[in-house]
């Protein structure tokens, strides 16, 4: 899984580089079933999370999130990302 992050109107520090990679972690049992993911993080008064991730299958996901807080924000997007792994991987495995 190729994971690019890129930060919009503000400059993305190293905590908060870690704190990404740490929430990341909580999709690594689809690391084989995706080929990209990719972050755009834009500051704008709020933190906006616009996320799209590229299956190997040919498919793709789009979620976002979005808070006053950037850890807020960022665990919004991380729920409804988790969630739309979990939806895709099991559509696909029904399939087999």
């Amino acid at each position: 899984m190729k994971t690019s992050i890129s930060a919009q109107g503000f400059t993305l520090d190293k905590d908060q580089q870690e704190l990404i990679n740490k929430k990341l972690e909580r999709i690594s049992y689809a690391e084989n079933l995706i080929v990209d993911l990719i972050i755009h993080v834009k500051e704008d008064k709020k933190f906006y999370f616009d996320t799209t991730v590229n299956y190997r299958w040919g498919a793709n996901a789009h979620v976002t999130g979005d808070d006053f807080d950037f850890a807020a924000a960022l665990n919004k997007m991380m729920d409804v990302l988790d969630q739309k792994v979990k939806k895709d991987k099991d559509k696909v495995q029904e399939k087999k």
